[in-house]
């Protein structure tokens, strides 16, 4: 699943495409994918502006001169990619449509979005800009981790008293927006937190250590790409390439990278998900 940087990274690849630009066309080829698409979306989109591109957590939000805001989500294998516009040096022509481009939009320019999914897992869904905050998937969500509401007194005082590993506290989006497995594990590793340790019992040196080190593994993979493990390209169809620069995630029976650590990389799961650590570096 495509975590924060993969998103962000999305977004600043479509936002001087879509940016300013009217959808000429909005081709819907089927009714649904995770779920129903909202009626009428087709003609709900085109002819419309894109105001401003943003992203909340790991959605994707166009706001549009119609007063709504189309909300993507892309799911385990969704992919936006741009045809028709020049990127940087690069041209990319409308490809041959395929058997899982579930919805293009022209655009003025020429430029072309399509959304491919293969597994359908993605969404789309319009509701109006004014009070989109309060739709069902954004409404519960926490601070985004790189905002201002992120800080150290505020996660010290949502750790409090909470007996969960602290891996399964940041993966839990209520607390904070985006974090997904691969960068939780980079980030507990770049603070020596093990991740079976409980929330309630860090102290509030590391939590004060833990904050800036999520910001700048966010910061260092959005720098990157993002990470393509399996499905996730950029908007140009290029590869992330943060995968490259795993400290621990992924790198089970390897060496430590710290210098002069020695010890091997361990895994464990906790509730589903490979957690992955250094046992010398990440005492528990």
């Amino acid at each position: 699943m495509p975590e924060l940087p993969e998103v962000e990274t999305v977004r600043r690849g479509l936002e001087p495409v879509m940016t300013g630009r009217r959808i000429l066309q909005a081709d819907v080829r089927r009714p649904d994918l995770r779920w129903p698409f909202p009626p009428g979306m087709a003609e709900r989109l085109t002819g419309a502006h894109v105001v401003a591109l943003r992203r909340r957590s790991k959605y994707i939000l166009a706001d549009l001169s119609t007063a709504e805001t189309l909300l993507i989500h892309l799911g385990m294998s969704g992919r936006l990619l741009i045809s028709g516009a020049t990127l940087g040096s690069f041209h990319h022509p409308h490809p041959a449509p395929a058997k899982h481009d579930h919805v293009v939009l022209d655009l003025e320019g020429g430029a072309r979005i399509t959304f491919n999914d293969a597994r359908r897992f993605g969404a789309m869904d319009l509701m109006p800009t004014e009070g989109a905050g309060a739709h069902p998937l954004l409404s519960a969500l926490g601070p985004e981790p790189m905002g201002n509401d992120f800080h150290a007194a505020y996660l010290a005082a949502r750790l409090r008293g909470r007996a969960t590993p602290i891996k399964t506290a940041l993966l839990d989006q209520h607390l904070v927006a985006g974090l997904g497995n691969i960068y939780v594990c980079e980030a507990l590793f770049r603070a020596g937190i093990h991740p079976a340790r409980l929330a309630r019992d860090l102290t509030g040196a590391e939590v004060e250590r833990l904050v800036p080190i999520i910001r700048d593994v966010l910061v260092d993979a959005i720098d990157a790409g993002g990470s393509s493990l399996k499905d996730y390209r950029q908007a140009d169809g290029e590869l992330g390439y943060f995968q490259h620069s795993f400290r621990v995630y992924d790198r089970e029976g390897q060496v430590c990278v710290t210098p002069g650590c020695g010890a091997i990389v361990q895994r464990i799961v906790q509730s589903g998900r490979s957690s992955f650590f250094c046992p010398c570096c990440q005492p528990q």
